[in-house]
């Protein structure tokens, strides 16, 4: 039988709220099992970057990483908000490392591809990608890794990539060595099947029923990237795939579940 690994990604809501990260890390440090943090950026990096003149631009929610930009969310990323979680979790007894993509060739990147847009040095990582071996490595050796959103292509540039993506992709690499919960967690309940009513949480979801939602035009468009993440990391070897709030955390790492689970 394989031993449990947990690979739970918070975004930046938490990230920007030191209470709400201090709650979230506690519980984190606490669960026993082999874990792995992702972690996303937050409004930290548009803070900074207007302290220093660099403004940011977004098209369809997604930032667009010009040269300085990826200067800066490399130093707000893979520097402020990954050391600042890793020395939290020290301070709790959890001995983590703070990596990126490119620490020890982990996941390998391909900058994304010009076409109506030019998201600039925007990371796609393909099937494959993660170095599974030496991730297994650190953590065989008691180790909690904490991944920031960034990769690398290999020609020594660093590139912004998805959180969740990375998320999915560790989880499915390591599905071959060990039994997956990929856990995404944010400030909802679950996935709600309508938006307005906090209560009305999906709690389970499969193929068939994911299709009849998105008949019923049930689901609000912003979760959809979420679920399909969801369904690749099960398509490709993870076992399950949970989508819950962040304060659920201890509860989601259990068989008696909240929040939503895609199996």
């Amino acid at each position: 039988m394989m031993q449990q690994l947990f690979v739970i990604k918070i975004g930046g809501n938490i990230v920007d709220d030191d209470l709400a990260l201090n709650s979230f890390l506690k519980d984190f440090a606490s669960i026993s099992a082999p874990k792995i943090l992702v972690h996303g950026g937050g409004k930290i990096a548009t803070k900074i970057g207007n302290q220093l003149g660099i403004q940011s631009s977004y098209i369809n929610g997604r930032r667009i990483t010009d040269a300085a930009t990826i200067d800066l969310v490399t130093m707000v990323y893979g520097g402020l908000v990954n050391k600042k979680i890793v020395a939290k979790l020290q301070s709790l007894q959890c001995n983590a490392i703070g990596l990126t993509g490119a620490d020890a060739n982990l996941i390998h990147a391909a900058k994304r591809p010009v076409k109506e847009i030019d998201y600039g040095f925007a990371g796609d990582i393909d099937a494959g990608s993660v170095d599974a071996h030496t991730a297994e490595v650190f953590l065989s050796n008691n180790l909690t890794l904490v991944f920031a959103p960034l990769t690398h292509d290999g020609d020594g540039q660093i590139l912004n990539t998805n959180a969740d993506t990375i998320a999915s992709a560790l989880a499915i690499s390591l599905s071959k060595v060990y039994d997956v919960r990929l856990i995404y967690c944010f400030e909802k309940q679950g996935v709600l099947e309508n938006v307005e009513d906090e209560n009305s949480v999906i709690n389970l979801i499969t193929k068939e029923k994911y299709r009849q939602l998105i008949n019923d035009k049930k689901l609000f468009e912003g979760i959809l990237p979420k679920i399909d993440n969801a369904f690749a990391a099960i398509d490709n070897g993870v076992k399950e795939v949970l989508i819950g709030h962040a304060n659920d955390l201890l509860q989601n790492v259990t068989a008696n579940t909240s929040g939503t689970l895609i199996k």
